[in-house]
């Protein structure tokens, strides 16, 4: 055998090396990438669906701070008018960015939700709510008509709304709104 042939021969031989490993990695990766089913078959999975939303109408402070504005957004959706509430209360609290100015303190947070069969919403906010209240007569109302508003606007089933602090029933958040019996909407707040 020459050493043209030896040399060929050699490069034959590496090349059906190479193509046996890239093989191999190939077969390696697919099992990783799609995992056995119980009969030996590759099962490819699916990328999880994109979550469901549905369209809320949810109210931030006017341009003016004198009043709501109200705004259309996407928000999670609840299974049940509980569950529904629940993805309403907790966009409606979540902090946003300019344009949009929240009339809720920054740090509340949704500690639960629950209606009765009357219709009534409870909503119960984290002590920020009152806590981090800025005051004022003005600034109270529009925080209460916020969550009121959200609910009872995007919800037909919800007549009134009940704010709760703590897992309480307050009279006020800030001194000025009465909070100790549910409220109905009020979209004169809303410019």
């Amino acid at each position: 055998m020459t050493t043209k042939q030896k040399s060929l021969a050699g490069a034959a031989a590496l090349a059906a090396c190479a193509a046996g490993w890239l093989g191999y990695a190939a077969l390696f990766r697919t099992e990783a990438l799609a995992p056995l089913a119980a009969d030996g078959t590759a099962t490819v999975e699916s990328p999880p669906a994109p979550a469901r939303k549905i369209k809320a109408r949810l109210f931030y402070v006017a341009p003016d701070g004198r009043g709501l504005v109200s705004v259309e957004r996407e928000v999670p959706f609840g299974e049940g008018t509980a569950a529904q509430a629940q993805a309403i209360v907790e966009a409606q609290i979540a902090p946003v960015g300019d344009p949009l100015l929240s009339a809720v303190p920054p740090g509340t947070a949704l500690r639960s939700v629950f209606i009765t069969e009357r219709g009534d919403a409870y909503v119960d906010l984290s002590g920020e709510a009152a806590s981090a209240h800025p005051g004022g007569t003005l600034n109270e109302l529009l925080t209460v008509y916020t969550i009121v508003n959200a609910v009872t606007t995007n919800l037909p089933a919800v007549s009134g709304v009940q704010i709760l602090v703590g897992g309480r029933e307050v009279d006020t958040l800030a001194g000025h709104v009465d909070l100790r019996r549910p409220l109905t909407r009020d979209l004169s707040w809303v410019q």
